[in-house]
């Protein structure tokens, strides 16, 4: 099942046990919940699924289990994070033998390339698989901004059909649109500016607190886009101070935090991430109980 790119793709959180191994039967339950709210497609190993510190195999055991349990009801995403070009076209190739049917695609990761470098490395995936590929624009985390120009030049590559805007401005999807029309799907991917986003015309939402809170994510996204603005903004208000958990450098623990609330995650990570205590515990804790009191039925 191809992704066409529009609706709501929630970033999937990868749980774990207490003994550190990949908490499967967790997960199931959480993507089930995904499923019955209605996303358009789930995305694995991205930031919030802890890529960088899951085993490749746990990484392909994790695609493949999707696959499986999603049983073509939507369509599977593995994200590529790497640091190499040849462990990227790698990861491509094991990702569509484990059946995912998309890729979510960085820049490489911790070598600062520049434009050409960086073209060349999403040209090598994209020449490397016949999965329809994302490009995660993220310059604020991940220090590289897919400018226009870049897009211009991916433009010809049929494989290359989306990007997970994250770039913080807002305008950038206007930009996009301005210049590319719909040759790009536009996927906003940061959550306190997905309202902004949809209303100029992003066709979808790469979601982080729809982990712990599906129905309300998905609501807004369909008031969006059938013009219903005043239903989508009085969610919106309300879910704001939870999807500002999204944009701190914790949002892996936060965003587990609020699964716990909702009763679809654990608290669990992976070293050197360590579970919330103390006062920072209490505060997340205190933001989440009081917007669950004033949750929309």
């Amino acid at each position: 099942m191809l992704p066409l790119w529009q609706g709501v793709y929630p970033a999937l959180t990868t749980p774990f046990t207490d003994t550190d191994s990949v908490d499967y039967q967790t997960f199931e339950k959480n993507m089930e919940a995904q499923i019955a709210a209605g996303v358009h497609g789930l995305v694995l190993g991205g930031t919030l699924g802890e890529a960088s510190s899951l085993l490749n195999e746990e990484k392909y055991d994790l695609v493949r289990f999707t696959v499986e349990k999603a049983a073509g009801r939507v369509p599977v995403v593995m994200n590529i994070a790497e640091q190499t070009t040849r462990a990227a076209v790698a990861a491509a190739e094991e990702a569509r033998r484990f059946g995912a049917s998309g890729l979510m695609l960085l820049p490489p990761m911790r070598y600062k390339a520049d434009d050409r470098e960086t073209l060349a490395y999403f040209r090598a995936v994209a020449d490397a698989t016949p999965l329809p590929i994302m490009i995660y624009n993220n310059p604020v985390d991940y220090k590289i901004l897919v400018t226009l120009d870049m897009f211009e030049a991916m433009a010809s590559w049929p494989t290359i059909q989306a990007v997970k805007e994250s770039t913080r401005d807002v305008s950038n999807v206007t930009r996009m649109l301005n210049r590319f029309g719909d040759r790009f799907k536009i996927l906003c991917g940061v959550d306190t500016l997905a309202l902004e986003s949809l209303l100029l015309g992003a066709h979808g939402w790469v979601a982080g607190l729809v982990d712990a809170f599906p129905a309300e994510t998905v609501a807004i996204f369909r008031h969006a886009k059938a013009g219903q603005v005043e239903e989508a903004r009085r969610l919106y208000q309300w879910f704001l101070p939870l999807l500002e958990l999204d944009i701190h450098p914790k949002l892996v623990q936060y965003i587990k935090l609020a699964e716990v609330a909702t009763g679809l995650g654990t608290e669990h990570v992976r070293a050197p991430r360590l579970v919330l205590e103390g006062d920072e515990r209490e505060q997340i804790w205190k933001i989440i109980q009081e917007a669950m009191a004033k949750r929309p039925g």
